[in-house]
């Protein structure tokens, strides 16, 4: 089922393009390490999801990139526009792939299926 997202039609033209550029830098930040990685965490300092999230890759030998958005006191604003591109309510976000699978516990879940394995071994794996 698609999540529904205001479409473009019913913006008004005089805020399209502030709707379309709002905090895009962190967006295209993390699209690009998107490109480059295999497996992207989106993080932010002083939640414990993150840092479980990472011993967890780390425990299993299994190589990502790390990117990190303040904490709980600032650069909200930025991590907001993460949440509206991707939908995902809360931090972090693991992409697998180029594909958004959730966060630590969803993660885990696919670890514990070994689901990840078979999303890293799917065509197109960097080494």
């Amino acid at each position: 089922m698609p999540r529904p997202i205001l479409d473009e039609a019913h913006i008004h033209p005089a805020i399209r393009t502030k709707v379309a550029t709002h905090q895009q830098a962190i967006v295209q930040e993390v699209m690009a390490a998107l490109k480059a990685h295999d497996v992207v965490v989106v993080g932010m300092g002083m939640n414990p999801f993150p840092k479980k999230v990472r011993k967890e890759l780390d425990e299993a030998g299994q190589a990502y990139k790390y990117l990190e958005y303040g904490n709980y006191f600032n650069t909200w604003r930025e991590r907001n526009a993460l949440k509206l591109w991707t939908g995902w309510p809360t931090f972090p976000m693991v992409f697998v792939k180029g594909v958004l699978v959730g966060g630590a516990n969803d993660l885990r879940t696919l670890m514990d299926s070994g689901e990840f394995a078979r999303l890293l071994a799917g065509p197109g794996a960097r080494a």
